[in-house]
């Protein structure tokens, strides 16, 4: 009989879910505090103490009371009781700032609308190479990681990273990390991770040293040249045009996976088959510094 099957049946849903956060918040962050269970759900320090407490006991060994942080750590046999902790269901939930996921609703569709979608490839890591990572973040500390470029140099070399921050463009996931053997910022794709340990040294790198990151640009896309007007129209009205164009502020660093996920023609000439790309981009000269590996 596993720890799950012997769970008290009348736990209520609010309940549930405050111990799934508090699963997440110890295994994502490396630590979960009485302040965080009661920030995240809006009670009061005493509320969270008790959920805290009742965890314990439902989950006993699992976590540990740490005095240095005044916080619960996750022991060394860890096991999940109430959440679901696989990347695909917590990534998510980190993106969004959610506390937890799911509800009283069976299999029926929130709000009785039916949603889907693609079945596009996870590209995900494993659950301990996301948990390092993660852990890595919210400390700031070092990170210690086998990684492998397709660039084919150095690939599986142990590296040393200072993550800061999870992007998902769409397709993929990525962490934005300072590279010690590179001295810059750069992204790293989650799903090319081999293997990784956060380390007791602190960062040293500053996330508001990342320009590309804390700088935004305005990308001025327009409908394709190559359409005719009626299309050409309906794409306005599609994306909020204004005066036939589109604006979108992003950060730096995430040009290029913005362009990409539009389909965007970044041609010089806007030469690019109209089919292919319905839009088009107007401020190439100011786009190019940061965002050259993905111009056509």
């Amino acid at each position: 009989m596993t720890n799950k099957d012997k769970l008290p049946l009348d736990l209520k849903w609010s309940t549930r879910q405050r111990l799934r956060f508090i699963e997440v918040m110890a295994y994502y962050t490396g630590i979960v505090t009485r302040s965080d269970v009661a920030r995240a759900f809006g009670i009061s320090d005493p509320a969270a103490t008790k959920d805290l407490k009742l965890y314990g006991e439902l989950a006993p060994g699992n976590l540990i009371y740490t005095q240095a942080v005044f916080g619960f750590v996750p022991a060394p046999g860890f096991r999940p009781v109430f959440a679901d902790l696989s990347p695909a269901a917590v990534l998510p939930l980190l993106a969004a700032n959610l506390a937890g996921a799911g509800g009283p609703y069976g299999d029926q569709p929130l709000y009785g609308l039916t949603s889907e979608r693609l079945p596009l490839p996870g590209r995900l890591p494993s659950a301990a190479v996301l948990a390092q990572i993660t852990r890595a973040m919210r400390s700031r500390r070092k990170l210690a990681a086998r990684y492998h470029s397709l660039t084919g140099n150095d690939t599986g070399a142990l590296r040393i990273l200072e993550p800061h921050a999870l992007v998902d463009t769409g397709l993929r996931w990525h962490v934005r990390a300072y590279s010690a053997d590179r001295y810059e910022f750069r992204d790293f794709v989650l799903s090319r991770f081999a293997w990784a340990e956060c380390l007791d040294q602190a960062a040293e790198s500053d996330p508001e040293h990342d320009e590309d990151w804390v700088e935004t640009l305005t990308l001025r896309l327009a409908p394709h040249q190559g359409l005719d007007e009626p299309r050409r129209q309906a794409l306005a009205l599609d994306y909020g045009a204004r005066d036939g164009v589109i604006e979108l502020t992003v950060r730096r660093a995430l040009v290029g996976y913005l362009l990409q996920r539009l389909m965007v023609d970044t041609s010089r000439d806007h030469s690019g088959n109209p089919r292919q790309y319905q839009l088009m981009l107007e401020n190439r000269e100011e786009v190019e510094p940061f965002a050259a590996w993905a111009l056509g």
